[in-house]
C-alpha cells in the first residue's frame, strides 16, 4: 500500500512570495556560507534551526512536531518540508523545495538522500541537532562525517546587512507603536493581558499595513506588573494592575522573522521613593558619577 503513495513531491504552487529583501541580498547570504564550506572543505550543509532555515533561504516553518531543512550544496539551495504546508515553503524560499509526506516514517530521510547525494563531509549543527536527529543522520547517512557549520553560519548571520538594517529600523518603528498601546491602555484596575492584547493586535495591524505581503506570526507583548515584575520572562496573567505598581513593558514584533524589542520600565499613577531613589543612583552610576 505505502508503495502506491506519495512520499516525496515539488509542490510548487503559485508564484514566489514578496520578501523584503532582494534576490541580489539572498545570494550573498547563500555565497558566503558556501565559502566557508568550501574552506572546511565541507560537500553541504544541513540547517535544521529556525533562524539558520530563514536566514539562508526566508522560509520560517511552524515546527508542529516535524522535521524541516536547508540543505545547501555548492550549486542548489532547497528547503525540505512537511506536506501539511503545501506550497507555502516553496513560495517563501529563495531556491528549491520538496515536500516530505507522512505516508513512509523515513520519508524525511529519505528527502535528505535526493538532495544530498554522494556527500562524504556535511556540516550540521550541532548547538541545534539533538542526540537522537544526529544518530538517525549516522543511520541514514553510514561512512558520512559530520562536521558542525552552526558556528560558522553564526558569525555569517551576526554582521547585519544593509537590508537587514532597514528591515530592523522598521522593526524599532513598530516597536513604538505597541509601546504606546500600552501606555494607553495601562491603569489601574485594568488586566494585564488586556494591556498585551492590545499592544499586540496594535503591532500586528501596523506590519500589516507596512508590507505588500506579510505573513503575521509570533508577535506578542509581556507586560506585568507589581510582583510580577521580579522576573524578566514571567508570563503574562489576568492579575489587575494596582495603583503605585511598578509596570514592565516589553513589545515584540515578529517581521519576516526577524523580531527587535522596546523594553522600559513605568509604574501605574505614581512612583515610590525606594524606586525613585535607584533611579537617580543608577544615573549617577552611568554617568560615571558613581560613589
Amino acid at each position: 500500500m505505502t508503495d502506491e503513495l506519495i512520499h516525496l513531491a515539488r509542490w510548487h504552487n503559485g508564484e514566489k512570495s514578496f520578501s523584503p529583501f532582494s534576490d541580489a541580498e539572498m545570494q550573498r547570504r547563500q555565497d558566503g556560507m558556501r565559502g566557508l564550506m568550501a574552506a572546511a572543505d565541507l560537500d553541504a550543509c544541513l540547517f535544521s534551526s529556525y533562524h539558520n532555515i530563514c536566514y539562508f533561504s526566508g522560509f520560517m516553518f511552524c515546527q508542529f512536531g516535524r522535521r524541516y531543512a536547508l540543505t545547501l550544496t555548492p550549486d542548489t539551495a532547497t528547503t525540505l518540508s512537511a506536506a501539511i504546508d503545501g506550497g507555502q515553503p516553496w513560495r517563501r524560499t529563495f531556491g528549491d523545495n520538496l515536500t516530505y509526506t507522512d505516508w513512509r516514517r523515513t520519508s524525511y530521510f529519505d528527502g535528505l538522500k535526493e538532495l544530498l547525494p554522494g556527500v562524504r563531509r556535511l556540516g550540521i549543527e550541532f548547538d541545534h541537532v539533538t542526540l537522537q536527529f544526529r544518530a538517525l543522520l549516522e543511520h541514514h547517512f553510514p561512512g558520512v562525517e559530520l562536521v558542525d557549520c552552526g558556528e560558522a553560519a553564526m558569525g555569517l548571520r551576526t554582521v547585519k546587512s544593509a537590508e537587514e538594517h532597514a528591515l530592523i529600523r522598521e522593526g524599532t518603528r513598530i516597536c513604538r507603536i505597541g509601546g504606546e498601546a500600552v501606555m494607553e491602555a495601562a491603569r489601574p484596575g485594568v488586566a494585564e493581558h488586556e494591556v498585551a492584547i492590545a499592544s499586540t493586535n496594535a503591532m500586528v495591524r501596523a506590519i500589516a499595513d507596512s508590507f505588500p505581503f506579510v505573513e503575521l506570526m509570533d508577535t506578542w507583548t509581556w507586560f506585568q506588573s507589581g510582583l510580577n515584575t521580579d522576573g524578566a520572562h514571567n508570563p503574562v496573567t489576568n492579575k489587575l494592575i494596582e495603583p503605585g505598581d511598578i509596570l514592565s513593558l516589553n513589545t515584540f514584533p515578529m517581521i519576516f522573522g526577524y523580531y527587535t524589542a522596546l523594553e522600559r520600565t513605568l509604574f501605574a499613577g505614581s512612583v515610590d521613593e525606594t524606586s525613585l531613589d535607584l533611579g537617580r543612583r543608577t544615573a549617577r552610576c552611568t554617568s560615571g558619577a558613581w560613589n
